[in-house]
């Protein structure tokens, strides 16, 4: 994530080719013929760990800063996503929800064992006898299977959000479904429903209501419906039972309240919002337009964006959650639950590239809706992310009470990285205003004079230092990244004005592109350093300067560029992964490392590929695949080991990986 307590952001620009951190969602389909029982599908790439039960939520445990016992926390890895478009849940693979914020993204969390294993609340669920576990997604969907084998049988899981487009009045439940089947012998099973409200800060009761059990706090109140017999102590619930073959067994929560009219959950209804919540994802999934050779990985990572999208606003979040470690242990722990325009915008091209229009469209709502140049903040006519509601007030405070994920203290909710200049964002976002008018349908009127303001802005105060994409407290500089993407904007509007016969102050539009592309030439290159830099009149490397031939700012053979990729690749490359930079010599102003940027990675692919090292690229990419979960789910970076590090899933990650496969793809014909 960033350098910066907030995040890392990158860029790209299609015409710069994608990159980080999507609407309203057609309608939901009817309900298709059910599809064959995920009981019998079994396919490679499923997570396999050994059924050992995490230690019990001790609610009122003393609280001590010290690293957790072993044991107490799954790997960030070991998890997949589920949602409805409003909000997600992490579900562990060994059956725990331990990450859900309800109703949307950047509410107060349910459960949040991902960052307290003991206060943080989870909603466990899996077989009560040593088992193997797997888990895969339901082919084509984001309904989530996680199975147990045990000596007696074999039993699955099945987490799923019903995506209720076509329900306006049920949006407001936010129903997340958990359907156990038991599909060989017997098998028995327990369930430990522990929410925490308000992040674990909030008290709350338990009583039984209409055949429901009720949880509630002050703010909030959750129900939960339940084919078996649930018991509950006043503050928790849970149940024991044995499933034989063909059985099934439903929970059901739900969000209460006084226009949420309770209601229950029987198998014959879960049944059927399991075949509409597939037959949703796969309607949804039919737009892609690609056909290449890593179809699997491109689509689940546009699965997963998709998850990532607010269905009422159309905006984009950078990543689900907060906190989660860019070093174990370590306090480069941020909120990544907001709407980064660069990471949003970059999201644009990437569903565009791929056929998906709908959630351009939603996006472009979003940005005329909510997000108005020229209201004179300091950062400028942008900031640098907004709330998923438009809300430009994002204020950083940390829970002490909260141990976070494996002791990796502070917690972190919101983001104060808001109110930083970010010079890049305006060229990310020109790009993608550029594309959605050439892929998807013209811009408007009103549109073009608010492309207009941001340009003429650009043109004013492109020259000043910024924080810079990786958004670092270490005091502003004269990034060359940040340049680059001025260029960008200036350039991309001045295309669009030419195709389309638009108004603009063409001269002026040129004088300032061709100013900020001599001053790159002239400034960003390091002729110690045989390289393209970090910052003007430096010498330190930053993989950032790769959008430079990706934003089409260079030409990819360029005898500069080429000498440019050969230092990267020896000083930021390790096994096809990628640093950012080298924080002995760019000082950021936090402590510790971090590790390798993944979507860094991707954009050493693309440029590879673009300088026709395509072999090198073809490698590099395999070797990234590598390094995805067992659901095929990148966090933000990658550690000395393999593992993954920081908010998980990261939309730029995914971003990046679906247009190095598409570049990638194209080369090799």
């Amino acid at each position: 994530m960033a350098d910066t307590p907030h995040r890392k952001d990158t860029s790209d620009t299609p015409d710069v080719p994608d990159t980080r951190r999507t609407p309203e969602s057609p309608e939901a389909p009817e309900p298709a013929e059910a599809p064959e029982s995920p009981g019998t599908a079994e396919p490679p790439g499923t997570s396999e760990i050994s059924g050992t039960p995490r230690s019990p939520l001790r609610p009122h445990a003393p609280f001590h800063r010290h690293t957790p016992p072993p044991g107490r926390y799954l790997p960030i890895a070991e998890h997949g996503l589920i949602g409805d478009l409003r909000s997600v849940a992490l579900v562990g693979s060994e059956g725990t929800i331990d990450w859900y914020c309800c109703p949307s993204f950047d509410d107060p969390s349910v459960f949040a064992a991902i960052l307290d294993a003991e206060r943080g609340g989870r909603f466990e669920l899996a077989a009560s006898v040593p088992a193997r576990n797997k888990q895969f997604y339901f082919p084509d969907t984001n309904v989530l299977i996680t199975r147990f084998y045990t000596e007696d049988g074999v039993g699955e899981v099945q987490d799923f959000m019903p995506v209720d487009g076509d329900r306006p009045h049920e949006e407001n439940r936010h129903r997340l479904i958990r359907r156990v089947v038991c599909v060989r012998g017997t098998v028995s099973f327990r369930a430990l429903i522990a929410p925490r409200f308000n992040y674990g800060a909030d008290e709350h009761t338990v009583h039984s209501r209409d055949g429901l059990v009720v949880f509630d706090s002050p703010d909030q109140s959750l129900s939960l419906t339940s084919t078996v017999v649930l018991e509950n102590d006043g503050r928790d619930a849970w149940a024991d039972f044995k499933l034989g073959e063909g059985e099934t067994a439903v929970f059901a929560l739900d969000q209460a309240g006084d226009e949420i009219a309770p209601r229950g959950c029987a198998r014959a209804e879960a049944e059927q919002q399991f075949n509409a919540t597939v037959a949703y994802w796969r309607r949804w999934l039919q737009q892609s337009q690609y056909r290449g050779r890593w179809r699997e990985m491109v689509h689940r990572s546009a699965l997963t964006l998709k998850l990532l999208t607010y269905a009422p606003t159309g905006a984009i979040v950078a990543a689900p959650t907060t906190s989660l470690p860019e070093q174990p242990g370590g306090e480069r722990n941020w909120d990544y639950r907001y709407v980064w325009v660069r990471d949003a915008a970059f999201a644009v091209y990437a569903l565009l590239r791929l056929g998906f229009t709908g959630e351009a469209e939603a996006f472009m709502r979003f940005l005329t809706t909510h997000i108005s140049p020229g209201d004179g903040a300091p950062s400028g006519p942008l900031q640098i992310m907004y709330g998923i509601d438009g809300r430009t007030e994002l204020p950083e405070r940390e829970l002490p009470h909260l141990e976070g994920h494996e002791g990796a203290a502070p917690v972190r909710v919101g983001n104060d990285a808001a109110q930083q200049l970010q010079l890049d964002i305006y060229g990310a976002l020109i790009d993608s205003i550029y594309l959605y008018d050439k892929w998807a349908q013209p811009i408007s009127s009103a549109q073009w004079d608010d492309v207009c303001h941001l340009v003429e802005w650009v043109c004013e105060h492109w020259d000043q230092p910024d924080e810079g994409v990786w958004e670092t407290r270490g005091g502003r500089r004269n990034f060359l990244y940040s340049r680059l993407m001025c260029w960008v904007a200036v350039e991309r509007a001045i295309r669009l004005a030419n195709r389309r016969g638009l108004p603009a102050d063409l001269p002026r539009w040129r004088a300032a592109r061709d100013t900020i592309y001599r001053r790159i030439m002239d400034r960003g290159w390091s002729e110690r350093r045989g390289a393209f830099t970090q910052y003007e009149d430096g010498d330190v490397l930053d993989a950032s300067v790769l959008m430079m031939p990706l934003a089409k700012f260079i030409a990819p053979t360029d005898p500069k560029w080429l000498s440019t990729l050969d230092a990267l690749t020896e000083e930021l490359v390790s096994d096809s992964l990628v640093y950012r930079y080298d924080p002995r010599f760019s000082p950021d102003g936090l402590r510790g490392d971090e590790g390798t940027f993944s979507i860094c990675s991707f954009w050493y692919v693309e440029a590879m590929v673009r300088a026709g090292r395509v072999d090198e690229a073809r490698l590099a990419f395999e070797k990234m695949l590598t390094y995805a979960n067992h659901l095929g789910l990148y966090a933000e970076e990658i550690g000395r080991t393999g593992e993954q590090q920081g908010n998980f899933p990261q939309a730029f990650t995914h971003l990046s990986l679906i247009s190095a496969a598409f570049n990638l793809d194209r080369a090799l014909g």
